[in-house]
């Protein structure tokens, strides 16, 4: 029995740290479909899954959400040590308790007092080891301990950096797409007095496309994290910056395609990967972009100048576009509780930038008076 004990006990450990270190430290997608700290993830969001969806304010939905990225750190960081600390407990009980308890007998709850003190490394030295063996197994589970906790702390700030740059371009698009971004209102934007900025812009995006998969898949909790608005999101950023790539790639009047063609391959390429990364099966039933509201997205580009070569000739290519990349950002949405953003801005649309809470209270007094 002591046998089993030890070997659940050495592949728990194991496990743990290999799981923290593929989480911290691998800087690449785990392929493997079970991990520790999916599982967690998982165990996590299920609860945020089946009764967000229900709550009708966005507002309310975006407050309940946003603690959850770090939240869940926290948890699984917690959840790691509780692992450990059982684990090394048991080693301490298969080596045969060879501790001092001043108080008492040594059971498997003083084991799990010693285990606990020893990796926070604590010493109270009420409880201690009296065999080598036991001396040995304390050490490395408080170098153990240290390690982990230092590990975690320190890779913190390399996961705000990546946080902080994935939403510094969110950030722009409210004075350059609308709040919440659409490639009409993008591309009205662009070309009603900067036709040349739409090719830096689009530039810009490919990057930001590039960092964003190499991120994500490096760290995929980073996906939970949720930006300073409830009409952002780096999944809506993400299907915003493809819609307005595939419209200059269906061929618009004197706007470039080249750009779009780069920006478009490696924005796709993230959708494509972040879907599976997240365990999200694509949508295939979803249009986004029916018949007559691409003759709104026409009338509206007209009005600003902006023409197809060929109308029919480009909803045509624009439908074989969006089945390549709408399924994906689709999934995403649906895994993560984004909403995806319109093509056409609403009528009564405004601006991040252009409202704060009092005027909101302000209007909403106005009307009930």
């Amino acid at each position: 029995m002591a046998v089993l004990i030890a070997i659940a006990a050495i592949a728990g450990i194991i496990g743990v740290l290999w799981d923290a270190f593929e989480t911290v430290l691998l800087p690449r997608r785990v392929s493997r479909r079970f991990r520790l700290s999916r599982l967690i993830f998982r165990i996590i969001w299920l609860p945020f899954r089946l009764i967000v969806p229900h709550i009708k304010d966005a507002r309310r939905r975006d407050r309940i959400l946003g603690p959850f990225g770090p939240l869940s750190l926290i948890i699984l960081l917690a959840t790691w040590m509780v692992l450990l600390i059982i684990a090394f407990a048991g080693l301490q009980w298969a080596a045969g308790s060879h501790l001092s308890n001043p108080t008492g007998p040594v059971t498997f709850p003083t084991e799990l007092y010693m285990s606990g003190t020893t990796i926070f490394t604590l010493g109270l030295g009420d409880v201690t080891p009296l065999s080598p063996l036991a001396r040995f197994l304390t050490v490395i589970e408080a170098a153990t301990g240290f390690g982990l906790l230092a590990l975690v702390i320190g890779y913190l700030p390399v996961l705000y950096q990546a946080f902080s740059r994935r939403e510094v371009n969110i950030s722009l698009l409210d004075a350059r797409a609308g709040s919440p971004p659409s490639a009409v209102e993008m591309l009205r934007r662009h070309c009603e007095n900067d036709r040349e900025g739409l090719t830096q812009f689009l530039r810009d995006w490919e990057r930001w496309s590039a960092e964003l998969l190499e991120s994500h898949l490096s760290y995929p909790f980073l996906g939970y994290f949720r930006s300073q608005h409830e009409n952002q999101s780096w999944v809506a950023a993400l299907a915003m910056i493809l819609d307005v790539c595939a419209l200059v790639m269906v061929g618009i009047n004197e706007i470039p395609m080249q750009p779009a063609r780069l920006t478009f391959a490696i924005a796709r390429h993230a959708a494509v990967d972040l879907s599976q990364s997240f365990q999200a099966s694509p949508k295939q039933r979803i249009d986004r972009l029916p018949h007559a509201d691409f003759q709104r997205v026409c009338d509206i580009l007209r009005g600003e100048g902006i023409r197809f070569r060929d109308e029919k000739e480009a909803e045509a290519r624009l439908v074989e576009l969006r089945r390549s990349y709408e399924p994906y950002v689709a999934a995403l949405a649906h895994r993560l509780l984004f909403d995806l953003p319109p093509w056409v801005p609403a009528p009564d649309a405004h601006d991040d930038w252009e409202t704060s809470d009092y005027e909101t209270a302000d209007r909403m007094l106005q009307v009930i008076d």
